[in-house]
């Protein structure tokens, strides 16, 4: 099945486009000329508005030499965008607006109240219940409603500045009203810093009376426990029992290093005296003066000796009696080292009982300085709480007095300040006559060329025949759009199919008028397929559907799925000559192949959705025209089938007009298909063989489905062979009967 479209064979003529505004200048002149004289009209008439503006800058204005104590301009928090749009929102306050408008008396003006000046026509409209009545409104509510019409109070961007602008009739009010609002606007900051000062100091003094009494009782109660608990403080602030046992530790330390120095140097003196070794080694007998004395005169004595054994002999009296006196002389060194070993061991044996003493005064100590740690944590927490209500009462009386001060002096400064007051504006702001009038007349202008422009365009006298575009066919594969008007056409699908449009485009023609008018499909295909195939194709004659089904072969559900199992086929490709019943055929064999084992998709192709409704039991889910207009993607088209495990790509819902722009994608998307899935078996309802030429492609089978042995079952399965399909494959659904439901589905009707 073809069409062919006239979109494609048309061109915009720009020439002739343009020169429609040539042609219709006098219109577009007259129009823009009368557009232009009424915006004159109306801005002459309107009534002049004059707009005037104060500026305020928002920051803190507390000088440094007034700032409270402990505090800042680094603390100080400079405002951000957050801050300066919420003054923003604070100078439109009704509020402030209300105090303007009672200071100014606007109430009495007309301009801010409109019962005031009403109309004929607006107390007609009030009647006709088209405006409601200005007298159901409070007073003050109409007043601040026309304020907030003429109001406009925004923060000038990256600064810290607000401006508060304001339209009026009267040039005088336009500047008060701002300066009025701003005015209020301190005035009020002042008052919000006014109460909060009295607050705080309202807040303050009896906390300041309630906290004098706490730390009273606080103190009371460290000075109670440390008498109660007897932790007397020592040096470097510590408790007495801590600080004596730390002494007794270092007494004792000391004692014991005496004592094992005096025992050490009596066992060495004891070693010297037993092994008859040198007492020249012990420190604390060469120390001994006596014992330094009897060492000088044995040397003297030695010294003697050696004098006198030059002249005399051993046995001489003299040298006898000297060397008698100096055995006399070790004797007695001897003695006296012993006496200071005794000394030593005596020294020895006071350290160890002085030892003994320190061991059990530092054993009391530690459990008194134990007891005094636990009572000291005690205390340390009562002085903390005492230390703390000390601190808070001097910061509260310090910012009280500070407070107070404050409220005497009356010193409130306000973070905000004027400095750009409203001026009475010269000259109104509204209406500006040339630049109204001169938009007037180009909008216009502009207008009616676009019009002009449209109107050409839509009237087909600005459409030009394409290049090389008289009586070419373009040919595209038979979409649902072009079904549906085929089953419009004709009453009963069975009877017949309606031969394809032929869009011709008449260059005779002034206007390029499209027309369209049914000529034969081009039979070169087919003359060169008929070479082909065999005699006795040729030679069936319509209405002889036996010799049909002898060559071709008639085959049911279950051998048409067997066949295409067995050969493997990707595609396969259903024509039904008798509409929309016929489709069954291809719906069964699609069922058939996907319950043995294969995955299975059908693409459905026919108009009115014949194959895939039975299967989704609806036909509003987007599907091939979806795919093919660009509106949806492979995912959100393919659908599983209610009744079995296959896969279904229904008509779709989108324009078939715009889907059939895209057929050029289908030989992709069935590649795509073919690549994903075992077979795809695609209904294309009374095409022919034209018609399914983008659908055809490696590994395909051609079927046609039967009903009914007739006429144009017959005329179709030969024009299909004449066209180049020789293995065409009959399939009638009539006698089959379907397997039971699968679980968890519904049997199929």
């Amino acid at each position: 099945m073809s069409v062919q479209s006239a979109a494609a064979d048309v061109d915009v003529d720009l020439r002739q486009l343009f020169a429609s505004l040539a042609r219709n200048w006098l219109r577009i002149l007259v129009v823009a000329l009368v557009v232009t004289g009424l915006a004159f009209a109306l801005a002459w008439l309107a009534t002049p508005e004059y707009k005037a503006a104060a500026k305020l800058e928002i920051g803190p204005r507390e000088s440094e030499f007034t700032r409270p104590a402990g505090a800042n301009g680094n603390e100080r928090s400079i405002p951000d965008e957050e801050a300066v749009a919420t003054e923003v929102q604070i100078i439109s306050s009704p509020d402030i607006l209300k105090q303007v408008a009672a200071k100014l008396n606007l109430a009495k003006l007309p301009e801010f109240d409109e019962a005031l000046k009403m109309s004929a026509l607006s107390r007609a409209l009030v009647l006709v219940g088209l405006k409601s009545d200005p007298f159901e409104i409070p007073l003050e509510e109409r007043v601040l409603d026309a304020m907030h019409e003429k109001l406009n109070v925004y923060g000038v961007e990256k600064t810290r500045a607000i401006a508060i602008e304001f339209s009026s009739e009267d040039p005088k009010l336009a500047a008060a009203i701002p300066n009025a609002i701003a005015n209020a606007y301190i005035a009020s900051k002042g008052n919000a810093k006014l109460e909060s000062n009295s607050a705080a100091t309202d807040f303050l003094a009896p906390e300041i009376a309630d906290l004098q009494n706490r730390v009273k009782e606080a103190e009371a109660k460290v000075a109670a426990f440390r008498a109660q608990s007897d932790l007397l403080m020592g040096g470097n602030n510590s408790v007495l029992a801590t600080q004596q046992l730390s002494e007794l530790s270092s007494e004792l330390s000391r004692v014991r290093a005496n004592r094992a120095s005096a025992e050490a140097t009596a066992d060495s003196v004891r070693r010297a005296l037993r092994n008859g070794g040198s007492l020249d080694a012990v420190p604390e007998v060469l120390s001994s003066e006596l014992i330094q004395r009897l060492r000088e005169r044995q040397v003297e004595l030695k010294n003697n000796i050696a004098d006198l054994s030059t002249t005399l002999l051993d046995n001489h009296p003299r040298i006898r009696a000297l060397k008698s006196q100096l055995a006399d002389l070790d004797r007695q060194i001897r003695n006296e080292a012993e006496k200071i070993m005794k000394g030593l061991m005596a020294q020895a044996e006071t350290a160890k009982a002085r030892e003994a003493q320190l061991v059990a005064d530092v054993n009391t100590l530690k459990a008194a300085s134990a007891r005094a740690g636990e009572e000291q944590v005690e205390l340390d927490a009562l002085q903390r709480d005492a230390a703390t209500k000390r601190q808070q009462l001097d910061l509260y009386s310090s910012s009280y007095l500070q407070a107070a001060a404050r409220k005497d002096r009356n010193y409130l400064p306000v973070d905000a300040r004027v400095f750009s007051e409203a001026q009475v504006p010269a000259e109104p702001y509204f209406p500006k006559i040339g630049p109204i009038v001169s938009a007037a007349f180009v909008g216009s202008l502009l207008i009616m060329a676009i019009v002009t422009l449209l109107q050409e365009l839509f009237s087909g006298r600005a459409m030009r025949p394409a290049a090389g575009a008289h009586f070419e066919r373009i040919e595209q594969v038979a979409m649902p759009a072009v079904q549906a008007e085929r089953v419009m056409a004709e009453p009963d699908p069975s009877v017949g199919r309606s031969e394809p449009a032929v869009v011709e485009i008449d260059e005779a023609d002034d206007d390029n008028i499209i027309e369209s008018k049914v000529e034969p499909e081009p039979v070169a295909v087919a003359e060169a397929a008929a070479e082909k195939i065999e005699p006795e194709y040729s030679e069936m004659a319509a209405g002889d559907i036996e010799p049909a089904r002898s060559i071709l072969g008639e085959v049911d559900i279950d051998k048409a799925a067997e066949k295409l199992i067995a050969t493997g086929a990707a595609r396969a490709i259903f024509v039904s000559p008798e509409g929309d019943e016929a489709a069954a055929s291809a719906v069964l064999v699609a069922r058939a192949v996907s319950d043995a084992g294969l995955r299975v998709l059908l693409l459905d192709l026919t108009a009115s959705g014949a194959a895939s409704r039975p299967m989704l039991d609806s036909g509003l889910f987007p599907g091939i025209t979806d795919l093919l207009a660009s509106q949806a993607q492979f995912s959100d088209v393919i659908h599983p089938d209610l009744y079995s495990d296959c896969h279904v790509i229904p008509v779709g819902t989108a324009d078939p007009v715009r889907a059939m722009r895209a057929a050029d994608r289908l030989p992709i998307i069935m590649q795509s298909l073919t690549t994903a899935y075992d077979l795809v078996v695609v209904e294309c309802g009374p095409a022919d063989a034209q018609g399914i030429s983008r659908l055809v492609g490696e590994g395909t089978e051609v079927l046609l489905s039967m009903l009914e042995p007739d006429d144009e079952v017959t005329q179709a399965a030969v024009a299909l062979i004449e066209s180049g399909y020789p293995d065409l494959t009959l399939v009638t659904p009539i006698g089959h009967v379907a397997p039971g439901p699968m679980p968890g589905r519904r049997s199929a009707a």
